[in-house]
């Protein structure tokens, strides 16, 4: 895997404190919800333990001596539950959260051009040959978590392209 490249900034200690003008302020915010995303999608991560994520480097820049506080960390957080890029698995304790760095409608179209362009239509496949199997590896969606596959492919059933089978199958149409 590459390295991940940080933004210029990621060195610029204002960055890790919450700007008092609201200008300021959301831009800043808007660089810290591009950061998490790519971050995340670089990494390929779908989920995020806010206490984890406080001391990994996305919101602790050690070179400069700089940590996001955790206050600032909840609120770049539900700037993107604003956007529909996360969502709490316990909305009451917001301590872990689902990461979209793709909506699931986008997921679903990516995984429609592949299985169109490899002659799949009107054809079954698991799930897990889908996000785990061999023909997919060069995906984008390989290895996907099954929660954001699922909402994928829900979409596609909704345009009729698509049909689930239980939680294990889908056919393609």
């Amino acid at each position: 895997m590459a390295e991940f490249q940080w933004p210029w900034q990621y060195n610029f200690p204002p960055f890790f404190t919450i700007q008092p003008n609201k200008d300021t302020q959301a831009k800043q915010l808007e660089a810290w919800c591009l950061l998490v995303l790519s971050y995340c999608r670089h990494r390929r991560q779908y989920s995020l333990d806010v206490t984890d994520a406080q001391d990994s480097p996305l919101f602790h820049n050690k070179k400069i001596d700089r940590k996001l506080p955790l206050d600032a960390v909840y609120t770049v957080l539900e700037e993107l539950r604003k956007k529909g890029n996360i969502e709490w698995t316990d909305p009451k304790k917001r301590n872990r959260c689902l990461i979209m760095w793709r909506t699931p409608e986008e997921w679903g179209k990516i995984i429609y051009q592949w299985v169109t362009s490899n002659g799949m239509n009107n054809t079954v496949c698991t799930t897990y040959e889908l996000v785990n199997g061999d023909d997919t590896t060069s995906q984008e969606f390989h290895g996907m978590e099954s929660w954001l596959l699922t909402r994928a492919l829900q979409t596609l059933q909704l345009e009729r392209k698509a049909e689930l089978m239980g939680s294990e199958g889908v056919k393609f149409f």
